[in-house]
């Protein structure tokens, strides 16, 4: 499907000078002198590769549709990672990196969505939010508990994150794994 250079978003999958991107980042910026543009950082989905590129509201990108399937993450290999085809069963080696940081959020057993193009494994999704516990959290200092200042704490895979002063250590709570930030407390 073509779409105008303007009209990218981001998540968007387009195909520019023979390689699939992911457009991460897109502002549109309409200067004083000459016509509006679109601003967009992009991400290779294959060799993970960043660039910055303008698009004119004249230029025209092919937006690439991406097949997804539900795996399963089973386990670690050194600098791979495991995942089964939730219908065939069938298992899939992955590079590491290509999850990136959010690699370290994934726990065996977790359902993840698999994007592919023409059959080969471009991305991997986890879930947006999920739940882990605080195993090292700083003491509160006395009086900063007014101003909404937060405290570092560790997880239980290793991650620091910041989180508010009443979190303690032992605390189940809910993190984005994307931006590796706290959401809420978990129930």
């Amino acid at each position: 499907m073509k779409i105008s250079g303007v009209d990218i978003r981001p998540g968007n999958i387009i195909e520019y000078e023979g390689g699939i991107w992911r457009a991460v980042k897109t502002q549109h910026t309409q200067p004083g002198k000459g016509g509006a543009y679109m601003q967009v950082e992009m991400k290779n989905l294959i060799d993970g590769r960043k660039t910055n590129v303008r698009f004119r509201s004249a230029e025209v990108v092919e937006r690439v549709r991406l097949d997804t399937k539900a795996f399963q993450f089973l386990y670690a290999a050194g600098d791979s990672l495991v995942f089964m085809d939730k219908e065939s069963f069938e298992q899939v080696e992955l590079p590491r990196d290509l999850l990136g940081e959010a690699a370290a959020f994934l726990t065996e057993g977790m359902d993840v969505t698999m994007e592919l193009h023409e059959e080969k494994p471009i991305s991997v999704q986890l879930p947006e939010q999920i739940e882990m516990t605080v195993i090292e959290a700083d003491a509160v200092v006395k009086g900063q508990t007014a101003s909404s200042s937060y405290k570092p704490a560790v997880l239980e895979n290793g991650v620091r994150i910041m989180v508010p002063p009443h979190i303690e250590s032992g605390t189940r709570v809910v993190v984005d794994v994307y931006e590796q930030t706290y959401v809420r407390r978990a129930d």
